[in-house]
C-alpha cells in the first residue's frame, strides 16, 4: 500500500504542469521551464545571459587589476578616513581638542604629531582626537592648546610616549586594508551601542 501511495505521488507530480518563469535575460518573456536549472527563454536569451556574466567577470577582474595599480597612498588615505570616521565618532560628545569650542560646523580628526612628521602615530589613536576645522586647518592643529588638553583627557604618560622616539612605520597594502576593515567594524560597533 506504501508503494502505490508513492507512485500515485509521483505520477501526481509528473502530471502537473510546471508553472511559468520570467526569462533570466531581462527580456520580460515568460516560459515554461525543461528543468530546475533553465532560466532562458530562448538560445538567444541564453546567449545574452552567458555574455552577461562573462562581461560581469571580465570587470570584475579589470576592476581587481585596477586596484593592483593604484598607489599606496591611496590605501594609506582610505585607512585614514576610516580611522577618523571613528575617531569623530568616539569623540562625538567631546568639545575640540585644541580650543575646547562646541559650536562648529566641521569636525575633523586631528593629530598631535602630524602625519607628515610621524607617520608611525598616524594610526595610533592616542594621537588622533576630534578637533575643530579651524584649529586643524588655520591653526596648525593649535598645538599649544592640544597639549595641555590632550595630558588631561589621555595623561602625562601617554603624551609623554608620544613625543618620545618610535620605530618608523613602512605601512603595506595589507596592513591598509587591515586598518580600514578593523575601523570600520569599530565604527559599526561604537554607532550601533548609541
Amino acid at each position: 500500500m506504501h508503494s502505490a501511495q508513492a507512485r500515485n505521488g509521483w505520477l501526481l507530480m509528473l502530471s502537473r504542469t510546471p508553472r511559468q518563469r520570467k526569462c533570466g535575460c531581462g527580456c520580460g518573456t515568460k516560459f515554461v521551464p525543461v528543468n530546475s536549472l533553465n532560466n532562458a527563454a530562448s538560445i538567444e536569451c541564453a546567449l545574452r545571459i552567458a555574455r552577461a556574466k562573462r562581461e560581469k567577470e571580465n570587470r570584475k577582474e579589470l576592476n581587481a587589476r585596477r586596484m593592483e595599480l593604484k598607489p599606496i597612498r591611496w590605501f594609506l588615505s582610505k585607512a585614514q578616513d576610516a580611522v577618523n570616521a571613528y575617531i569623530r565618532e568616539r569623540d562625538k560628545e567631546e568639545p575640540c581638542i585644541s580650543c575646547g569650542r562646541w559650536d562648529v560646523m566641521s569636525w575633523h580628526a586631528g593629530h598631535y604629531k602630524s602625519v607628515g612628521a610621524h607617520p608611525e602615530l598616524r594610526f595610533n589613536h592616542d594621537n588622533i582626537h576630534k578637533q575643530c576645522d579651524q584649529c586643524n586647518l588655520h591653526k596648525s592643529a593649535n598645538i599649544a592648546e592640544y597639549r595641555p588638553r590632550l595630558i588631561a583627557k589621555i595623561g602625562i604618560e601617554r603624551v609623554t610616549w608620544l613625543e618620545g622616539h618610535h620605530e618608523s612605520a613602512h605601512y603595506t597594502l595589507e596592513d591598509c586594508r587591515r586598518i580600514e576593515a578593523e575601523h570600520k567594524s569599530m565604527l559599526k560597533e561604537i554607532r550601533g551601542r548609541q
